[in-house]
């Protein structure tokens, strides 16, 4: 009998015990977010860090002349501009992936995609590969940590990320310092022109600090989420050969395709606009592999939702993966179909908030438009550059965090293409495959 007293007190506490886990949990999941700039951002910083924001100063309601410039970086104008450098750096990619003899991580190598194209792109930096690598491994060991608790203990994760700050901090400074210093000419303005100039419009000098915290965070905001669909994309094309396919009929049906590449400056955003399949498919990925799992906000006013009342002040986790898979519009909702977006179908067409893989609101996200253009031109160049086929023997699994990845990163094996769209390969290839 006594046994059995310690067993019922033995399950309580346990009980208890994962109760206190699970709040903790949940609080620290809400707070995360607003502390993760504490844990790797300088204290020096004055940009403004409105509530509601969860500590990016430089996204949300950060004051008139901030949305202002986010509206010039991600403009129509902005985005054409930036067009024929984002396909420059995707097909110097494509044709390292296809040089190399071994098959590669997609998921890293998008990483270092996404990273160079926000280098050179968004702020163009002029900084040598060598340098580039070092900052990018540096980026990444600042990205890993974070969202650590802010622990100052040597070898936690919060101290390696504030190494990882001041060192990716100093090299951001020494390429702000030299594209301002810089005389030579440049055919478009980029983010952090604009980010200058409007500031400057505004009655407003930033400081050097200021401008290496903003640098950071256009970076972070082109980085994960856009290597998580991009590798989501290619995945996708691997899995269904029958949608790479359709995608080079549109090419070719619209004059793009010719003699094995896309023609030069025939990408144009009205020209990408007018790809409707292209357009599906990109809408397809990104329901079905949305790289983030939701958002935070904070309840403006009280409301009631199934029975339930949520005060006002109180903040809210909304689900963008549970939305898409719940959505009466979408039919099939476990199957990659983009047709499902055509004309005929339309499935999102009714209803506001079925479909929101950049969130929805006011606050939906800034830079969505410069990231449907990216995987828009990295499919079109996948398309129409490259063959590539899957180096494992299954199809890895996949994870959810800290954004959607596959867990091994998935292996491909690249080919260059001919004029004829027929595989390139290397010397000890040619001699393998005329081995009988």
């Amino acid at each position: 009998m006594l046994f059995e007293g310690f067993d019922l007190v033995s399950a309580l506490a346990t009980f208890a015990a994962c109760l206190v886990s699970v709040t903790l949990l949940l609080a620290v999941s809400q707070q995360l977010w607003q502390l993760r700039w504490a844990a790797t951002r300088d204290k020096s910083c004055k940009l403004p860090i409105p509530k509601g924001s969860m500590g990016f100063p430089l996204i949300g309601e950060t004051g008139h002349w901030l949305l202002q410039v986010f509206s010039k970086i991600f403009s129509h104008e902005a985005l054409e501009s930036y067009l024929p450098k984002i396909q420059l750096v995707i097909q110097d990619t494509l044709r390292a992936w296809s040089s190399n003899p071994d098959a590669i991580n997609v998921y890293q190598e998008a990483q270092k995609l996404t990273f160079h194209m926000a280098i050179r792109v968004l702020l163009g930096f002029s900084i040598p590969e060598e340098d580039l690598t070092h900052l990018f491994e540096v980026y990444q060991q600042f990205v890993e940590n974070v969202f650590s608790l802010p622990v100052d203990l040597p070898f936690s994760g919060y101290r390696r990320g504030i190494q990882a700050r001041h060192t990716l901090q100093k090299g951001l400074e020494k390429a702000i310092r030299e594209k301002l210093q810089s005389t030579q000419g440049k055919d478009y303005a980029d983010a952090l022109d604009i980010l200058i100039e409007s500031s400057k419009e505004h009655g407003k000098e930033m400081t050097m600090q200021e401008l290496k915290d903003g640098t950071l965070e256009l970076i972070f905001a082109a980085y994960a989420t856009t290597a998580s669909a991009s590798t989501s994309l290619i995945m996708q094309l691997l899995k269904h050969p029958n949608v790479l396919e359709k995608l080079r009929e549109e090419l070719r049906a619209n004059g793009l395709l010719h003699n094995g590449c896309v023609c030069e400056g025939a990408l144009r955003l009205d020209t990408l606009v007018g790809l409707r399949y292209l357009d599906c498919v990109i809408k397809e990925v990104m329901r079905l592999f949305t790289p983030i799992s939701g958002g935070y906000r904070t309840v403006l006013q009280t409301f009631e939702l199934d029975g339930f009342q949520i005060p006002k002040g109180w903040s809210v986790m909304y689900s963008i993966r549970d939305t898409h898979d719940t959505a009466p519009v979408f039919k099939d909702v476990d199957v990659f179909d983009p047709e499902r977006f055509s004309q005929a179908r339309s499935e999102d067409k009714d209803g506001r908030f079925h479909y929101l893989p950049f969130g929805g609101g006011v606050r939906t996200c800034l830079g969505k438009h410069l990231a449907k253009l990216f995987l828009k031109v990295l499919a079109v160049e996948l398309a129409s550059t490259s063959r590539f086929e899957l180096a494992s023997r299954t199809f890895p699994r996949i994870t959810l965090v800290p954004v959607l990845h596959p867990v091994d990163g998935l292996s491909v094996k690249f080919f260059g293409l001919d004029s004829n769209q027929n595989k390139i390969l290397t010397e000890t290839e040619a001699m393998l495959g005329a081995t009988v």
